[in-house]
């Protein structure tokens, strides 16, 4: 038995008799003829007059779990991209008691240096700081140092204990040194060894070691490591205690021409520029000329010259040497050592 649909059972045509189709029965909300496909509304209705929620409310209405995810992954991002910006960090130390790779590091700034030299200053009118005629002197080393070999029975019986050894910069020429490591591995030891350096004053026992672990070392350097090491914000030479290597740097410039002020006794100057750099490994400040005409302090800049005007002037726009020495005129005589003569 045929049936036929509700809307059809009075009559049904056939399919000559069927009215052409119109698009108006596809339109959205029209009654439905027969065998006409079914066509649902993109929206139900009931959504349609659903109230749109705004604020907090409608975005988690909309959007579920995911508006919880987004600032998490917001975080996630910035933590990888600080993560890869970041400079990586290691310790620097000694890797082998005979082979010194402690390379100069590569910083933005200034390195942790306790004679640097300020910026901005006429050099014309500070002849004494300015670096003596003299013989060529290693300028570019390989920023690696090689311990000298050798040890020494203790020096002094006063205060703490420094063991101490002595490297030469990967590159230092022969001539820096008169051919012969020993001869100033030797220097050193003689410097350091004197009654009226700092064993003299009772603060501290010196001991030469070729192997770890140590307080310092007294270390040999070509100019350009002792630029990036100690600074060199003005053309004036000088040495330093880098406290981050652990490394009493001597530069070859000085260390072959000496100091102004100490006109052709370089003796005289290496003795000083040992003891003042080790002075500030015992942590001693920088200083001015205390009396006129006397011997000046070892830890003042002597580099630069013993005049505290001239110094004073030169550390006026260094924040960690601006108070250390005052413009009052005095003017000392160069003195090599922390026990100063009577």
């Amino acid at each position: 038995m045929n049936r036929t649909s509700q809307g059809a059972r009075d009559t049904a045509p056939s399919s000559d008799d069927r009215p052409p189709l119109s698009e108006d029965r596809y339109r959205r909300g029209t009654r439905r003829t027969g065998a006409e496909p079914l066509a649902a509304a993109w929206e139900p209705a009931g959504r349609r007059r659903r109230k749109r929620r705004r604020g907090m409310k409608g975005l988690i209405a909309g959007y579920g779990w995911r508006i919880y995810a987004i600032p998490v992954l917001l975080v996630l991002t910035a933590l990888v991209v600080l993560d890869t910006a970041a400079p990586s960090t290691s310790a620097g130390g000694e890797t082998n008691p005979t082979t010194d790779v402690s390379a100069a590091p590569t910083t933005t700034g200034p390195p942790d240096a306790t004679e640097k030299p300020p910026i901005d200053i006429d050099l014309k009118n500070f002849p004494t700081a300015q670096l003596p005629e003299g013989p060529k002197f290693s300028e570019q080393g390989a920023g690696t140092f090689a311990v000298v070999p050798g040890t020494t029975p203790q020096v002094g019986t006063g205060g703490k204990l420094y063991r101490y050894a002595i490297a030469i910069e990967d590159g230092v020429e022969p001539a820096d040194y008169n051919d012969d490591r020993g001869a100033f591995a030797r220097t050193v030891d003689g410097i350091l060894a004197d009654p009226r350096s700092w064993i003299g004053t009772g603060e501290a026992s010196m001991q030469r070691v070729d192997t770890e672990p140590v307080d310092f070392t007294v270390s040999l350097t070509t100019t350009a490591t002792t630029h990036a090491l100690c600074g060199f914000q003005i053309q004036f030479e000088s040495s330093c205690w880098h406290q981050g290597t652990k490394r009493v740097i001597i530069n070859t410039a000085r260390w072959v021409r000496g100091g102004k002020v100490y006109g052709n006794d370089i003796s005289a100057y290496r003795t000083y520029a040992i003891n003042h750099e080790v002075g500030h490994v015992l942590k001693n400040p920088h200083e001015g000329c205390k009396e006129n005409g006397k011997a000046a302090p070892v830890m003042m800049q002597q580099s630069f010259g013993v005049a505290n005007d001239y110094v004073a002037q030169l550390n006026s726009v260094d924040s960690s040497n601006r108070y250390a020495v005052e413009a009052n005129g005095l003017v000392c005589t160069p003195n090599p050592f922390p026990v100063a003569p009577q």
